[in-house]
């Protein structure tokens, strides 16, 4: 099969973020594609890019500088905060399609905005919804929803608001009875399932053979691992060498939390959002990709079988430094 049936140059928004830093040393370590990063005028990323990663410096008040920074890109994949001004994506979505680029990532990545009461309930449905309906309006591009789960490391280690463990004080809050399933994905193998999904040929080579035109307007479910809270907590333990007896344990009911979260956030109270988010996914298990789709795509992907105990204690270490999210890329962008 020609070069040209395979995706080559990718631009990338984000390219020194939490997620984005992953993707680009995978696709820098495969060596197989172009890589553009996309970063503001006014930013001072740029100084933090990869040797071999080209830069274009766009405004995202002149649609022109985007234009240009994505001519000729055959993917754009967007990692961006979800903090960012809300018209961010759609401006770089509009550029992408006048640009003709013909693969559009969104910022999806974490839960699993497919279930559209999920996406309300935590707040950001409807801008994602409305950022897949664009591309499909107009007309020149494909999306393609990486959807990821929670991370692991960073969800581990964050504290109860999360995955419910508080490593300080050795407590564990397990949600409703510490069962529910769900994925959850390690930032290394995020950074490897778009490298090998992106690796695809764009159409079969062979009948019914894995292609990245079958996932055009579709999402793609990646994983490091299936399990619940009482999963995560014997890995720590094993990970740890302490005992049930060193943990003090308690229990809380998920929609009360979610209830709450709920009532805080429109309190005002900005640092209840983690909480909400979790313990809404935690009520219903909304991302237990594998117990409603029956699979996920790591096997089409060729993703490797991870270590649950390694990637604990990196969340381990992560709590010991109380590292929260802004910081995860200094220190985890090595492990791979």
């Amino acid at each position: 099969m020609s070069q040209d049936s395979y995706i080559k140059k990718v631009a990338i928004v984000g390219a020194t973020g939490t997620v984005g830093s992953f993707i680009v040393d995978e696709l820098i370590k495969l060596g197989k594609h172009e890589i553009t990063a996309i970063t503001r005028k006014s930013s001072s990323a740029a100084n933090s890019i990869p040797e071999g990663v080209k830069v274009a410096k766009v405004d995202y008040d002149e649609e022109s500088t985007l234009v240009d920074g994505l001519k000729g890109q055959d993917a754009l994949i967007i990692t961006m905060d979800t903090r960012a001004a809300p018209d961010t994506q759609s401006k770089l979505i509009r550029a992408a399609a006048a640009a003709n680029v013909p693969f559009v990532l969104p910022n999806e990545w974490g839960c699993d905005t497919a279930d559209e009461a999920l996406g309300k309930d935590i707040l950001i449905g409807d801008i994602k919804v409305s950022s897949r309906k664009l591309i499909e309006e107009l007309g020149k591009s494909s999306w393609i929803g990486v959807v990821t789960g929670f991370w692991y490391e960073y969800s581990l280690g964050f504290g109860k608001e999360t995955y419910g463990m508080e490593w300080k004080t050795r407590t564990w809050t397990f949600f409703d009875n510490g069962e529910t399933k769900m994925n959850t994905t390690t930032w290394p193998q995020v950074g490897r399932a778009v490298t090998k999904l992106l690796s695809l040929p764009i159409e079969p080579e062979k009948e019914g053979a894995p292609n990245l035109s079958s996932y055009k307007n579709k999402f793609v479910y990646v994983s490091s691992f299936h399990l619940s809270q009482k999963d995560m907590f014997a890995a720590v333990l094993r990970a740890t060498g302490t005992k049930e007896s060193d943990w003090k344990i308690e229990y809380e009911e998920s929609d009360k939390r979610f209830q709450d979260a709920r009532k805080r956030l429109f309190g005002g109270e900005t640092q209840a959002y983690p909480q909400l988010l979790y313990s809404r996914v935690f009520r219903d298990g909304s991302n237990d990709f594998v117990g409603k789709y029956g699979t996920v795509a790591n096997d089409v992907l060729g993703l490797p079988k991870e270590d649950l105990d390694e990637a604990t204690k990196r969340a381990i270490d992560r709590a010991e430094k109380g590292l929260k999210y802004h910081q995860a890329r200094h220190q985890d962008r090595h492990i791979s």
